[in-house]
C-alpha cells in the first residue's frame, strides 16, 4: 500500500476547510469569529500549513461537519492566488 505524502494531505485538508467555509457562505473573518480563533490561524490552515488533530477536530465542529469530512479529497486542487482580486 503506498503511503500518502503528509504535506499533500495537509494541503488537501486546508482546501476542504476553505470549500466548506465557502459553502456556508462565510468569509474567512466570519469563520474565524465563529471558530473563535485568530484570522491568521484560519488563513494558515486554509493555506495548508501544519495543523494538529486537535485543531482539525475543533474546526470541523465549528463548521458543522465531521472531522473525516475534512479528510476527503477537495473538489479542486488548484492553487488559489493570494491577495486581492484585481479590477479592470
Amino acid at each position: 500500500m503506498p503511503f500518502e505524502d503528509p504535506d499533500r494531505v495537509i494541503e488537501d485538508v486546508g482546501r476542504r476547510v476553505a470549500e466548506v467555509r465557502r459553502e456556508l457562505g462565510w468569509t474567512q473573518q466570519q469563520a474565524a469569529e465563529h471558530l473563535r480563533m485568530p484570522l491568521k490561524n484560519l488563513q494558515r490552515i486554509e493555506a495548508g500549513m501544519n495543523l494538529t488533530i486537535r485543531t482539525l477536530t475543533r474546526v470541523a465542529r465549528g463548521l458543522g461537519v465531521r472531522t473525516r469530512d475534512l479528510l476527503d479529497e477537495p473538489k479542486s486542487r488548484e492553487r488559489r492566488r493570494r491577495g486581492r482580486p484585481t479590477t479592470k
